[in-house]
């Protein structure tokens, strides 16, 4: 199951062009992502409590096309353990009207102790249940 979060481009979201700024879709995502680990029961400020903080190490994003100022969108999220010390977040930006993908992403992620040393946590299992 691919999870989703719904979204609606507000006015002060896009520049001169009169389209959503490249910037803003990083906060689209990141939004998607904590409303992802919130439906997987991952609480993301209990975890920086113990010292535990989740981090982006990678981002890459493929601009499809371009969101406009009132345009009600998706972001779909789906989790994927890469490796013993990664994980990534699939993401793509759908508009609902039409169902046309305007950005797909892939965010790579991983857990780091309070030395900054690199580990998964055993709660970042469940983003792969």
């Amino acid at each position: 199951m691919t999870f989703k979060v719904d979204f609606k481009v507000r006015d002060y979201e896009c520049d001169l062009q009169g389209i959503v700024n490249n910037s803003v879709y990083f906060n689209y995502l990141e939004h998607a992502r904590h409303e992802f680990l919130a439906y997987k029961d991952i609480d993301f400020a209990a975890l920086a409590e113990q010292k535990i903080n989740l981090v982006v190490i990678r981002s890459e994003m493929n601009y499809k096309d371009s969101l406009r100022p009132g345009d009600e969108f998706y972001v779909e999220v789906e989790a994927q353990k890469e490796s013993k010390l990664r994980f990534a977040f699939y993401q793509k930006v759908i508009r609902k009207h039409d169902q046309k993908l305007m950005l797909d992403a892939v965010v790579t992620g991983t857990s780091v102790n309070e030395r900054g040393r690199p580990f998964l946590h055993q709660e970042i299992e469940r983003l792969f249940s």
